[in-house]
């Protein structure tokens, strides 16, 4: 994960790794999260959406990620890449989590599309304007990676 280009100097600059492993097509999505950079102070305050955006075009800032990833159409949160809100600590989101909605396998595989890392927490759907039921109100994209194909060594280094 990348730092989007032209964030306001106010912004953090982070930057680190999302890994993804998946054993079997029907089986939890296992995601490893161990990104850095953020400014020391607000720990406390500091929740950050990380959603599954449509495209992996990681250009523009990470705009032309496109929305979230919807294959379903339905409202957010219930998108397979809507992560939630994950704590910033010393620094650092490092967390694992499984999912059940997103997946690495067939048509409605996450592979190719990127992951977007917010500036504010996600709503969760509970916000006052349509914004929320899209994209849960988390703010201006921080940092974009794309999901690709990997060895497991990057899993062996951080697990």
């Amino acid at each position: 994960m990348r730092p989007s280009s032209g964030l306001a100097i106010r912004l953090d600059r982070v930057y680190g790794h999302v890994l993804f492993k998946q054993e079997y097509p029907q089986g939890p999505l296992r995601v490893y999260f161990y990104i850095g950079g953020f400014r020391m102070g607000n720990d406390s305050e500091d929740l950050r959406a990380i959603h599954i955006h449509q495209f992996g075009d990681i250009g523009e800032g990470c705009s032309a990620t496109g929305g979230h990833y919807n294959p379903y159409g339905v409202s957010h949160p219930d998108h397979p890449g809507d992560f939630g809100n994950f704590a910033v600590q010393d620094g650092k989101i490092m967390e694992e989590k499984e999912f059940t909605k997103a997946t690495l396998f067939g048509p409605l595989s996450l592979i190719g599309r990127a992951v977007v890392l917010h500036h504010k927490a996600d709503d969760m759907g509970h916000g006052s304007n349509a914004e929320s039921l899209l994209n849960g109100n988390a703010g201006t994209r921080l940092a974009c990676c794309v999901i690709g194909l990997s060895s497991d060594s990057l899993w062996k280094k951080y697990l």
